[in-house]
């Protein structure tokens, strides 16, 4: 239901120009045209009404000098800075407007008729004289050469089955006649055809058509050719069919007109020839001529021009058309009309490739125009529920309205249509919510009709019922009827060169005056006429709006709103300016948008559609883009919005994931509407949720609830139907987005339990008899279920038979159960309470036969108590309760008791069974060590078995843990001797050698073994000089110092240099590589946001192009390897972990691997401060100064390197995304477009966090010496 209504126009006329404009083409600079005359090519510029460059044909000899020759193809080639201009004489000229040279790069004799670039502008199709096709690349090598008109259909040429012959086929409602029928002969073409071949491109440049005329019929055919010029396929014989021609660019329909008997149609042709679908022109037969049809580059517009054919001595009118589809329907959608005059006349349009609803249309008058049209829905505003709620659409000279109040038809259909003497351009409904159905109709004759609403003496024959009236039936809906007709004339003159469409953006005003943006004298100007109806003495004077006011604008406007509540105007100016105006004022001016705060309002983007509204008491304005970003005033707040409306105070709108969300505006501060976000949700609110007071208020009345129900079965049915959904969040939200779902009250309880324990206690003490069942169902709804209450509560109703007659009986309590828990479950639950009355009670309601359950009841009924119940908890697998059963039947089945335990690993609950004195407490306590063993859990294995006496065991178990000081303590409680002592301090020395714990290792050879030598031989090998020189001197080994120690501190200095050096060395690589990818990714980034196109559909031809690289086959060979990590072992999956970011140059996450590994960099030589701190002391205390100072200088300069690298590496927006990551598991695809939008997508995308977190550099560490400075 969507119109097309026009955002900009503007063009340039430059003056004294010889010559007639005979093609052009659109120039690599935006805003440039190329346009070929009778004496050369000129280029001109849009912005100024002048020729930037040319070149004279005639002059270079390539032209005759008496204006009779003629250019019949001209196209821009960027690449090779030049432009192709094909002449009617046979020459294939390259022109370079810039050295104003001309290169002929070849020559036909017998001339040229058509020249055609392939879309990718690699392969150009020529036609010439003789009726030939010569295909050649783009340095105009020729591929082949093939004759226009072929005996044969093609390659695709269709197959016939013999499936019968045609006499014995069915024929539908044409009858058998059909069969008998003889064909029509083909009628040749039009008499006005011009004979030339047409040629047209698929849109992915594999397949090109060519209409030319048959020679023995004298008709066209359209023929269908590869790239490599072999024929495909030929049109079947359509008679009529015209010289127009245009390959739809989504690839599966051909365009073209056909002159039937009786009208005049736009057929449309497939690949294989055959003819698929037509559409009528609003002309009688004979009427116009079709000259051209184009499709734009997203194949939603058709446009055609056209001209009169019968004319008395006159010149032909032109008109461009532009046509819609949707729902199997044609909809005119604009109308151009250029009048009769000779300059008017046109001479070629094309469709822009970058701007998708872009027109460019070139008059024979040198006339440049260029139409800029956008998408918009036409609808009333009401401010209550008696409101029509019309949705116009518009249909060549009709305009359809649906009023969704009373009916909701899908299009074509509609409630009622307008029809008006000429087609239609625009639809503005009453700004006036009061009057919100009346609509004010803009023709392409520049007259507005007027329809209002209400009482009207006689009935309006331009206002039909559509799909609610006729057949009998009597409409209910009320019908417009037309008012007035205004002829609108701003500064027009029929002497002046016509401009179609000069007024747009057309707005009824409250006062019913009316709005209407024109262009100004220049193309980067516009004008604001305000008009108005003149009291009227004459009819003539009732039929015209005079001018009141016309504000120049000092730019280009293209959008308009209106406040009726203000009494304001907002216009929007093409570099996002906001201009207001009050038509109300005792002298309207224009005026810039400024906030409260006083600042200029700017709109970061175009905005396709705006509006005015008030957010927290101040006037805002809104806006959104073709790119479903959402801007209030000059902030961008979403970019997930594809449409939006408002109504009172109420902003409703839609995003991407196809939801609609309702934001009250009143009470909302105008600071929350602007936060930054990536998704459209609500703001936050810090008051207190309706639910806590809805609950709260419940809580406190529950008796009264249940004595206002009264009825048992609604209280069963309100339980039912409980849910833990907050309903205050999800169906009816608050309408200032408030969310804050966590009660005060009652923080550790959920829901449903809270409100089946209230209502419970209050049914209980109103009548616990009546509310019996009820009662139960509060007891089956809590989560876990209560189901052995709800049985013994059947069982004490069994016990207790009273005469009451209102009374439930047991049978109805179990049978009621039974309906609300499956009947198993409910008889495993009977089995846990013990009672076998009750189970034998359940299980007869089952389905179950008594030969299976009878003989395992009795079996259970003689065993003993304890172990009945040991039993009963092992079948219903509750094992902890079996195990305290089981405990209470005896010494003689503590076997069974600890298979039992570790069958199902209850250790710490068999442990709480038994004091620690026992034998069995001992006996649990080695296997429960045992089964820690297993798992490696020495060091709790260790300490279940010294804490039960089994210190054997103990010991191994504080070995293999590495807790030495515990195995000492358990060798003491062993009673080890000396030898043995030192025997296992030394065992135990080696493990902490190994493990690198020289410290400790040491301790254990002096203390228990009393080899101070091999301690100190440790201790210099761990680098632990300070206490290496305690030992030496509390030893007196003085000459230690000169054998060992020395040479010790000096070898130590020498590694930690090549370690310093080895680290700077990696860090400035990983550095300068890190630089290099970033540009990549950036170029990378900004040359695919050069390629996004808006509105982009799912061309069809993309189904036969077999070259297409989606992000899926780029990224497979990742997914693939993915996968197979997920099914190998979990040695090989860690080591993919450590590999998951590659070093290796071109790998997708090289980034993030080269900033894991300088973040290793840094905490590796961050890591070694103390250690060279102590070193430096060592070094200075023997006299190696120079050694010392080299060791600290070089220290030092790597410092500083990396604390001035950090900020280079770890940029502020590195570090912002890691708290706000694009992707992840919290992000969603809005928020990922937003980003990328706003070319964040050069965030590395990365798993772990930290890794976007600079390192920490200690510098309250003082590690340097002063004295070596």
């Amino acid at each position: 239901m969507r119109n097309l209504r026009l955002l900009r126009n503007g063009g340039c006329r430059p003056a004294a120009i010889s010559g007639t404009p005979q093609c052009f083409c659109l120039g690599a600079e935006p805003g440039t045209i190329l346009v070929g005359s009778q004496y050369g090519l000129l280029e001109l510029g849009s912005a100024r009404d002048t020729v930037t460059r040319e070149v004279d044909l005639a002059v270079e000899g390539f032209m005759p000098e008496d204006g009779s020759g003629c250019i019949v193809g001209i196209e821009d080639l960027p690449e090779q800075e030049c432009v192709c201009v094909a002449t009617a004489a046979g020459d294939i000229l390259l022109c370079n407007l810039s050295m104003k040279q001309v290169e002929c790069v070849g020559s036909v004799d017998s001339g040229l008729s058509t020249m055609s670039w392939s879309p990718d502008q690699e392969l150009v199709l020529l036609v010439t004289g003789q009726q030939t096709l010569i295909m050649m690349t783009r340095e105009f090598e020729p591929i082949t050469e093939k004759q226009l008109h072929q005996d044969e259909f093609g390659e695709g040429k269709l197959v016939a089955l013999g499936w019968g012959k045609k006499e014995t086929q069915f024929h539908g409602s044409e009858g058998k006649q059909a069969a008998h029928r003889k064909q029509v002969e083909v009628s040749s073409a039009s008499a006005w055809d011009d004979g030339r071949p047409r040629v047209t491109w698929r849109g992915d440049g594999q397949f090109v058509a060519v209409s030319a005329v048959c020679p023995e019929t004298g008709a066209r055919k359209v023929r269908v050719w590869n790239r490599e010029l072999v024929l495909q396929s030929t049109s079947e014989p359509v008679s009529g069919l015209e010289q127009a021609l245009y390959w739809k660019p989504s690839g599966n329909l051909i365009a073209s007109t056909q002159e039937k008997p009786n009208r005049h149609d736009v057929v449309f042709l497939e690949k294989n020839g055959l003819l698929h679908g037509e559409f009528t022109l609003p002309f009688q037969k004979g009427q116009v001529k079709v000259n051209e049809l184009l499709w734009n580059a997203d194949s939603t517009i058709l446009a055609i021009w056209l001209e009169d054919l019968k004319v008395d001595n006159s010149n032909p009118s032109s008109y461009v058309q532009l046509w819609t589809t949707g729902n199997y329907h044609w909809y005119l959608k604009q109308s151009l009309h250029f009048g009769s005059l000779e300059e008017n006349r046109l001479v070629s349009l094309l469709w822009d490739r970058e701007n998708l609803y872009r027109l460019h249309v070139l008059c024979k008058g040198w006339h440049y125009l260029f139409y800029d049209w956008h998408w918009t829905i036409d609808r009333g505003i009401g401010e209550n529920s008696q409101d029509m709620a019309n949705v116009a659409v518009i249909d060549g000279d009709k305009v359809l309205v649906t009023a969704f109040q009373h009916a909701v038809v899908p299009p074509p259909m509609c409630t009622y249509e307008l029809q008006l003497q000429q087609a239609v351009n625009q639809v503005a409904f009453h700004t006036d919510p009061k009057h919100s159905g009346d609509m004010a109709v803009l023709d392409a004759d520049n007259k507005i009709s007027v329809y209002r609403y209400g009482q009207s003496t006689m009935s309006d024959l331009s206002v039909r019922f559509g799909a609610v009236g006729g057949n009998g039936f009597k409409a209910a809906v009320e019908t417009p009827y037309l008012d007035k007709t205004h002829r609108v004339d701003v500064g027009s003159n029929n002497n002046e060169v016509m401009n179609p469409l000069g007024l747009r953006f057309l707005t009824w005003l409250p006062d019913d005056s009316f709005l209407v943006v024109g262009q100004g004298q220049h193309a980067a100007q516009s004008v604001l006429h305000h008009l108005t109806e003149v009291p009227h003495k004459t009819v003539a004077e009732q039929q015209r709006l005079s001018l009141r006011l016309s504000v120049p604008v000092d730019g280009e406007v293209i959008s308009l709103c209106c406040s009726p509540a203000t009494k304001t105007v907002a216009l929007q100016l093409a570099d996002g300016q906001i201009l207001k105006y009050l038509w109300e004022a005792s002298a309207p001016v224009l005026e810039p948008w400024r906030t409260s705060s006083g600042y200029a309002v700017q709109f970061p983007y175009p905005c396709m559609q705006t509006s005015i509204t008030r957010i927290g008491g101040e006037e805002v304005i809104l806006g959104l883009t073709d790119r479903c970003r959402f801007i209030v005033n000059d902030t961008e707040v979403a970019s997930n919005i594809t449409s939006f409306a408002t109504y009172n105070e109420f902003l409703l709108v839609t995003t991407n994931s196809h939801t609609c969300q309702c934001f009250c505006l009143k009470n909302m501060p105008l600071k929350d509407a602007k936060r930054k976000s990536g998704d459209c949700s609500p703001p936050s609110s810090g008051s207190c949720t309706d639910s806590e007071v809805v609950r709260q208020v419940f809580l406190e009345n529950a008796e009264n609830f249940v004595r206002q129900i009264d009825t048992v079965n609604y209280i069963n049915l309100f339980f039912t139907e409980l849910k833990e959904e907050d309903f205050t969040k999800t169906m009816y939200p608050s309408l200032n987005g408030s969310s804050k779902a966590q009660s005060h009250q009652h923080p550790d309880q959920k829901k449903v339990n809270l409100i089946c324990d209230v209502m419970r206690v209050a049914m209980e003490n109103i009548d616990p008899q009546k509310y019996c069942l009820s009662i139960l169902t509060a007891h089956v709804k809590k989560s876990p279920p209560e189901l052995e209450i709800a049985l013994q509560k059947v069982h004490d109703l069994r016990e207790n038979n009273t005469p009451d007659v209102k009374a439930v009986s047991a049978e109805e309590a179990l049978k009621y159960l039974l309906f609300l828990v499956d009947v198993n479950e409910l008889y495993d639950y009977s089995l846990g309470t013990y009672d076998f009355d009750l189970v034998i009670m359940v299980a007869e309601k089952s389905q179950k036969d008594p030969k299976e359950y009878l003989p395992f009841l009795n079996t259970l009924r003689k065993m003993e108590t304890n172990y009945q119940r040991y039993t009963i908890d092992k079948y219903l697998k509750r094992y902890t309760k079996a195990l305290e059963h089981l405990s209470k039947c005896g010494p003689e089945h503590f076997s069974e008791f600890l298979n039992l335990v570790k069958d199902q690993n209850q250790y710490c609950e068999a442990l709480k069974l038994y004091p620690p004195s026992t034998q069995e407490y001992k006996d649990i306590s080695d296997a429960y060590g045992e089964y820690l063993v297993q798992k490696q859990l020495y060091e709790q294995a260790a300490l279940i078995f010294a804490r039960a006496g089994i210190f054997a065991k103990a010991l191994d178990a504080f070995q293999d843990s590495g807790s030495w000081q515990q195995a000492l303590c358990m060798a003491t409680r062993l009673g080890y001797t000396k030898d043995m002592l030192s025997s296992l301090a030394r065992s135990m020395a080696g493990k902490l050698v190994e493990q690198r714990k020289h410290a400790e290792a040491a301790i254990l050879l002096e203390q228990y073994t009393e080899d101070y030598e091999e301690a100190l031989l440790l201790l210099l090998e761990g680098a632990l000089w300070e206490e290496a020189l305690r030992l030496i001197h509390k030893y007196g080994r003085l000459d230690i110092l000169e054998t060992n120690f020395k040479p010790a501190i000096l070898e130590a200095q020498k590694s930690q240099l090549i370690f310093l050096y080895s680290q700077k060395t990696a860090f400035l690589r990983h550095k300068s590589r890190l630089q290099v990818v970033r540009e990549l990714k950036e170029k990378t980034c900004e040359s695919l946001q050069d390629y996004e196109t808006p509105n982009c559909p799912k061309l069809d031809l993309f189904s036969e192009t077999s070259s297409v690289v989606t992000a899926s086959d780029m990224n497979s060979r990742y997914s693939h390897s993915n996968s197979r990590i997920s099914v190998r072992s979990s040695k090989n999956r860690r080591k993919a972990e450590r590999k998951r970011y590659s070093l290796k140059e071109g790998s997708p996450f090289e980034d993030i691997a080269l900033l894991e590994v300088l973040g290793e960099n840094v905490r590796a030589v961050e890591t070694v401060k103390g250690d060279i701190h102590i070193l430096l002391k060592q070094l200075v205390l023997f006299g190696y100064n120079e050694q010392a100072g080299a060791l600290q200088q070089a220290l030092e300069e790597i410092l500083q390197l990396m604390e001035t690298s950090i900020p280079e590496i770890w940029t502020p927006d590195l570090q912002q995304s890691s708290v706000n990551l694009v992707l992840g598991p919290n992000s969603t695809a809005n928020s990922i477009m937003a980003a990328y939008q706003q070319k964040r997508m050069v965030t590395p995308v990365v798993q772990d966090p930290e890794l976007l977190i600079p390192p920490k550099l200690n510098k309250s560490l003082q590690w340097k010496l002063h004295l070596l400075q």
